[in-house]
């Protein structure tokens, strides 16, 4: 039996994405940060490590405000398993861009590792991915704004 049951680790998911939906559509990253512990460990691959919520928010926020990050407005989740025992995630996260003109969508993946830490806040987040998986998406993404204004 884990620290925490089924449900309220569901529910801490569930506000996960939906801030995260909130955040990409405000340009608020500050309620995304706010989702995590003072000590938590961040592991970006492609960034680095950040430590506590102070450093992630910094990073977050200063991240997503740069291009092409900042055309990023959706992240859903296609897949998640749940490892009960451990309070912890496993996601499939796509970043989507918003829609260049054209009605197509234009997405990466990432997997993203959560550790949840209780009271809706999580103690460790990893994302891991193939930058070269993203470069030909904002390629096909840039082309496609082009084209459609």
């Amino acid at each position: 039996m884990g620290t925490w049951t089924r449900e309220e680790l569901q529910r801490a998911h569930d506000k996960y994405v939906a801030t995260a939906q909130e955040a990409a559509a405000s340009g608020n990253w500050k309620l995304w940060a706010d989702q995590f512990t003072d000590d938590a460990e961040y592991n970006e691959h492609h960034y680095g490590r950040m430590q506590g919520r102070a450093a992630i928010e910094q990073w977050i926020t200063e991240t997503m405000a740069q291009w092409p990050n900042s055309e990023m407005k959706a992240f859903p989740h296609d897949w998640c398993v749940c490892d009960e025992e451990r309070g912890w995630w496993i996601c499939q996260i796509e970043n989507r861009f918003v829609d260049p003109g054209d009605g197509e969508t234009y997405e990466a993946a990432n997997i993203t590792i959560l550790h949840y830490a209780g009271d809706d806040k999580w103690s460790y987040e990893e994302d891991a991915y193939n930058p070269a998986n993203f470069a030909p998406v904002v390629t096909a993404w840039m082309d496609a704004k082009r084209a459609h204004g």
